[in-house]
């Protein structure tokens, strides 16, 4: 006879303090760090001293929004299931399918948390909502899916209250929000602004960039239009304004065509950079929805793709002009 473990046995504790060692890593995370090694075991957690009754709490196994969930809890006694999102956060999982029904009935069953918890009912991250479908959750494993908050820091008040305030509801994208995704894309474009700041020893394709990955997401909301890429395209002309007047003000020993012809590199060559930089703020901001980064997508990379194209070429008899002049 096969002797059955004992569901317990297979529960992690954590608590809701986060020490050092939990910052460093998030601080590693935000410059992407080490990128694929910041999660947790998927699984069950129990949080401070749980009972059958206790609430469980549904997250992604990566560390930022499982530590954002569990020090958001202090006082609280409760389960934490983590699922398997590969290291990714709840909004990108559910939108990828990791953060979603399959996983997490496979974690239902795996931990056996109905012989754990004698309630049938689980809170979800309101933002890991495109990924679940709660009426197949319930009919496979007995589940019922509770959406509570956007933000953790709101459980507390969920919980005492009984119900989501429509203010918890509010998907809100702050001046710190924005701001924090600004290291991670900076390094993805280190390499880059090193080769144009060295060996083309380009200032405004360097300052496009910086415009994409720095000004963008703080200026967001104030750009006009309702897109990212027209709201990168105003960005990126605004910040090629200079570089084209002086082009053509500052340099009147070239000959009028010459002169036209950088003005015109400028101004075609700049604004595509940052429109297409703009484009990564999509997936983690609240303006867009899938749909409408496809659409946008197809819209306007190809815009982007023949500007810059056709300054590039504008560029290479300015540039052997200027060689064989020299």
């Amino acid at each position: 006879m096969v002797e059955l473990s004992s569901p317990h046995e297979n529960i992690q504790l954590t608590t809701s303090r986060l020490g050092i060692a939990e910052y460093w890593d998030h601080f590693l995370a935000r410059w992407a760090i080490n990128r694929n090694k910041h999660l947790v075991e998927p699984g069950l957690y129990a949080l401070g001293d749980p009972v059958a009754n206790s609430p469980v709490f549904v997250t992604a196994n990566y560390t930022l929004s499982f530590d954002a969930l569990r020090s958001a809890l202090g006082g609280v006694d409760g389960y934490i299931l983590a699922l398997d999102t590969k290291g990714v956060n709840v909004w990108c999982a559910a939108g990828k399918g990791t953060f979603g029904t399959d996983e997490l009935v496979h974690r239902i069953e795996a931990s056996q948390l109905k012989h754990i918890v004698d309630h049938r009912e689980l809170i979800l991250p309101q933002l890991g909502a495109p990924g679940v479908v709660a009426h197949e959750v319930r009919k496979r494993s007995g589940f019922k899916v509770v959406y509570g908050p956007v933000r953790s820091t709101d459980l507390p008040k969920y919980l005492q209250a009984g119900e989501v305030s429509p203010e918890m509801r509010r998907v809100k994208f702050t001046l710190w929000d924005r701001i924090t995704l600004i290291p991670v894309e900076l390094v993805f474009v280190l390499i880059p602004l090193l080769v144009l700041g060295l060996l083309l020893r380009s200032l405004g394709a360097v300052s496009a960039i910086l415009a994409g990955v720095v000004l963008f997401p703080i200026l967001l909301p104030w750009l006009p239009t309702n897109n990212f890429s027209t709201k990168g395209y105003i960005l990126g002309g605004i910040v090629a304004l200079p570089f084209a007047l002086n082009a053509y003000l500052a340099n009147p020993d070239l000959v009028i065509w010459q002169r036209i012809g950088w003005t015109l590199a400028y101004v075609l060559t700049l604004p595509p950079i940052t429109a297409y930089l703009a484009l990564n703020f999509t997936g983690s901001s609240t303006f867009t929805s899938r749909t409408g980064v496809r659409t946008e997508i197809f819209r306007y990379a190809p815009s982007m793709a023949w500007m810059f194209g056709i300054g590039i070429i504008l560029m290479i008899p300015l540039f052997l002009t200027k060689v064989w002049g020299g």
